[in-house]
């Protein structure tokens, strides 16, 4: 996650807090009174409370069975936490409201997040029973989250790219063949903005969701975005047949990620844009021959 998301942002964003704790306390309130599996409509045992209320006999008024349960450690972390913070996440609710529709559907998934911030806990509770790993550029910043969040999944990329970069790199890669290889592995991809060396799971792992809200690309001499938008939407082609994949970047009000987004991920492909976030519905591309064509259909 950019540095900017460590920083503490305007008292009236801490609303954003309160609606999420509060979501998440009726969530749970929920999880914690319900069982939704199947056996819950299954018959109910023979220890089950009954209650009469008849003054001339007894009748049965029905049964009921009370499920109750721990609430998930994450979901316990994240909620102590949101309710507790006083730094808000980088994007608004609005913005955060748009994959958390995408992951009502999903979930539990595969979700792969560039980036590693204030909102990467809220982004695995929403995502519990799945899988969600984070990306993070910077190394001490992962140990300092890891000693406070033990269950994250992050890991160390280091990025070769520079934002001064990003109008030569455009030119030189969105035409070359190379780069619209989806047959490729990425890990030997001679596209200069592909990402070679992530960790394994990264490239052997089917991702349900992708999310780019990351590296740092607010200055010149950072890394940018322009290599994370491009693997991310590589990922998404190269799914099983038939699979689609939801694409996220956020910052889409700087010149990078506005460019590069719709270069890689595509216009046709666009499906929502609320604020500074695109949500990008990117079909798999497994089976087509790209060579000599385009990345985007038009």
């Amino acid at each position: 996650m950019t540095t900017t998301n460590r920083l503490p942002f305007p008292i009236n964003l801490k609303l954003i807090l309160s609606s999420f704790a509060s979501l998440v306390v009726i969530t749970l309130f929920f999880i914690t009174r319900t069982d939704f599996s199947p056996s819950s409509f299954q018959p109910t045992p023979d220890n089950t409370l009954r209650i009469s209320t008849s003054s001339t006999g007894s009748k049965s008024q029905g049964t009921e069975s009370v499920n109750c349960g721990k609430i998930p450690p994450s979901l316990a972390d994240a909620l102590v936490h949101y309710a507790a913070s006083n730094v808000t996440p980088q994007q608004t609710l609005s913005e955060i409201s748009v994959t958390k529709k995408v992951l009502e559907k999903k979930s539990p998934c595969n979700f792969l997040v560039f980036g590693l911030g204030h909102d990467s806990l809220m982004w695995a509770s929403l995502n519990h029973g799945g899988r969600t790993i984070f990306l993070e550029e910077d190394e001490s910043w992962i140990r300092q989250i890891s000693e406070k969040f033990p269950s994250l999944e992050s890991y160390h990329v280091r990025y070769e790219t520079k934002v001064k970069d990003a109008a030569a790199l455009m030119a030189a890669t969105r035409d070359r063949e190379e780069c619209r290889l989806v047959s490729t592995d990425l890990r030997v991809s001679k596209c200069v903005l592909a990402l070679k060396i992530l960790p394994e799971m990264v490239y052997e792992t089917e991702w349900d969701l992708i999310m780019v809200d990351a590296p740092t690309g607010f200055h010149d001499e950072a890394p940018g975005r322009m290599s994370a938008i491009y693997t991310a939407g590589m990922i998404a082609r190269r799914r099983g047949k038939g699979e689609t994949t939801a694409v996220f970047v956020h910052d889409v009000d700087r010149k990078v990620e506005d460019e590069f987004s719709m270069a890689f991920l595509c216009k046709d492909y666009l499906t929502e844009q609320e604020g500074r976030l695109r949500h990008f519905t990117v079909p798999s591309h497994r089976n087509q021959d790209l060579s000599g064509g385009k990345l985007c259909p038009n």
